[in-house]
């Protein structure tokens, strides 16, 4: 009844319809797109920007693969260097035990020659045959040779691989090796020649002989 009242009515009912209107007027418009979306190669499209995020995470972990994994490089460097150090450690062991092996055997042979050659041909007193001239300073090649075996021994006994200093023993040698050695090198030519002289003289050569025969 009242006209103000009415006009207001009438103004809501049409602000109702105007929003109906609109929302309907919106689903026409959407639903066309989303059925072209699934319906048309807009649907590749999509497919494609998934293709896209996959290969994108791919080469982003591929980036940070080599942060993630660069720890086991180095813990495989470290313990191949560590590997490397055990098997020089024990070559060296090996190495100073076989030189003191070697060692052993040689003063054992000049041990030999010693007793069972030099000292039977000296007893012999053989005025033709010259003992000292035909082995030279051989004695004293021995002595020293036990004198290196002995500092060798004092060197590694009792003492830890990586604490065995074995150069040392060979600077504290090396004016006597050096002494003695040039010696016999000096002699051993005219040694050569002489016992090729005596392996004339049937005697000697048999003395030379019943020597070697000991040794054997």
């Amino acid at each position: 009844d009242c006209p103000g009242k009415e006009g207001t009515g009438g103004r809501k009912r049409n602000l109702t319809l105007l929003r109906n209107k609109l929302y309907m007027g919106q689903r026409r418009r959407t639903e066309p797109v989303v059925e072209s979306t699934t319906t048309t190669g807009d649907h590749g499209n999509l497919r494609r920007s998934q293709s896209d995020r996959t290969e994108y995470s791919q080469k982003l972990q591929e980036k940070m693969a080599p942060q993630v994994v660069s720890s086991t490089p180095a813990t495989s460097l470290q313990e191949d260097e560590e590997e490397v150090s055990r098997r020089m450690m024990a070559r060296r062991v090996k190495i100073i035990a076989e030189l003191m092996q070697t060692e052993k055997d040689y003063i054992s042979d000049l041990d030999l020659c010693i007793k069972e050659v030099i000292q039977p041909l000296r007893n012999m007193q053989i005025a033709r045959f010259d003992v000292d001239g035909l082995f030279s300073n051989i004695e004293l090649v021995h002595q020293l040779s036990a004198k290196l075996l002995s500092l060798l021994e004092e060197a590694t006994t009792d003492v830890e691989p990586p604490m065995q200093i074995i150069g040392e023993v060979f600077l504290q040698i090396k004016g006597p090796l050096e002494d003695t050695y040039k010696i016999y090198c000096y002699h051993h030519d005219d040694a050569h020649t002489m016992l090729e002289y005596y392996e004339k003289d049937e005697e000697l050569k048999q003395h030379l002989r019943d020597c070697v025969q000991s040794l054997k």
